[in-house]
This record gives structure tokens, C-alpha cells and sequence, in this order.
């Protein structure tokens, strides 16, 4: 059973600082599409920010309800597994009420580097357990050391044929996803 996270705080800026970005439109469209393709349970959007997160309601309402839904039912279907939480315990307590156990978490990032778990492990272990498992992709320039230590898994990089490695997250998770749920 997996879950994906998009995390917005805490994540690094360019600078190095803990901050708060802001939820982009596109990330939303594009990472609940991948969501709904490759059987994501629900697709948490994670923001502190109340303005953001109602921001991102709007969004959502007009796929789900407004002009959006009729002119656009792929779009709705994807668009039905978003969940909004203000922070990641927020997530982690609903996914254990909704499965009966805390979910493992897996911290994926470009520049994760020790006791990485290959995408092929993950595949293997999310075909054999049933258990929840929590997918965080961060936001800016990564998810802060405080969540990534506290993560029960660290996912390895995705490599390009060059050093150049910085994707958008919305591609990130498309690649991830295809990776541990293909056949």
C-alpha cells in the first residue's frame, strides 16, 4: 500500500536555510495524474502555510466539483486522491487510523548518499508486504536532515547519463513511481 507525500516545509532553499515553499499549480495536476497511473493510495499535498493550503483546495474544488469536473473526468478521477495536511505527523495519523499501523517512510532526494535502499529493493519489498508505506519527495532544494533521519528508508537518487541532476519534482515522481510499481 503506497502513499505519496509532496513536501513543502521543512525543505532546504538554494541558499542551504530551512524554508517554506510555495505549491505550485502543475505540481498538483501532474503528480496526482502519475498518483492515479501507478495505484497511489492518496497523494498528500504537506504546506503549513493556511493561504497555501487553501490555494490548493481551490485548485482541487474546481477539478473535482466545478467547470473542471465536467469538462475533464480523467482529470477528476486523479484529482480524488489528493489529501491536504499542514505537516507530515498530520499524514503519518491519518494513514494509521485508515490502516490500523504507522506507514514506513521513504525519503527520496538527488543528494541522498548512505544506506540507500535501490529503487529495486523497494519494488520487491512493496510487492511483498502489505503494509502502508509513505513515498516523501520534497520541494526547493530537498527535504531538511530532521525528516530525513527521521525516515525508516532512504530511496537512491535517480541518475541521468551525465552529473546534471536536478529535475523538476513532479518528474522525479513519475520516474520513482514507474520504477518501483512497473512490471
Amino acid at each position: 500500500m503506497l502513499y505519496v507525500a509532496l513536501l513543502h516545509y521543512p525543505v532546504y532553499n538554494k541558499e542551504g536555510r530551512v524554508v517554506t515553499t510555495a505549491i505550485a499549480n502543475m505540481d498538483i495536476h501532474d503528480i496526482a495524474r502519475a498518483s492515479r497511473t501507478y495505484g497511489i493510495k492518496c497523494f498528500y499535498i504537506v504546506n503549513p502555510v493556511p493561504a497555501q493550503r487553501n490555494f490548493a483546495r481551490e485548485i482541487i474544488r474546481h477539478w473535482r466539483e466545478g467547470y473542471g469536473a465536467g469538462f475533464n473526468l480523467f482529470r477528476k478521477e486523479a484529482f480524488e486522491l489528493i489529501g491536504i495536511k499542514k505537516d507530515l505527523d498530520e499524514v503519518l495519523t491519518e494513514i494509521k487510523s485508515e490502516t490500523g499501523c504507522k506507514p514506513k517512510t521513504i525519503v527520496t532526494g538527488a543528494n541522498l548518499k548512505e544506506r540507500l535502499l535501490t529503487f529495486g529493493e523497494l519494488k520487491n519489498i512493496l510487492r511483498n508486504d502489505d503494509l502502508p508505506y509513505l513515498l516523501i519527495f520534497g520541494t526547493g532544494s530537498g527535504i531538511a536532515d530532521e525528516v530525513v533521519k527521521k525516515a525508516d528508508f532512504r530511496l537512491e537518487p535517480i541518475k541521468g547519463v551525465r552529473d546534471y541532476n536536478h529535475l523538476a519534482v513532479r518528474s522525479a515522481v513519475a520516474i520513482i513511481l514507474d520504477r518501483i510499481t512497473s512490471n
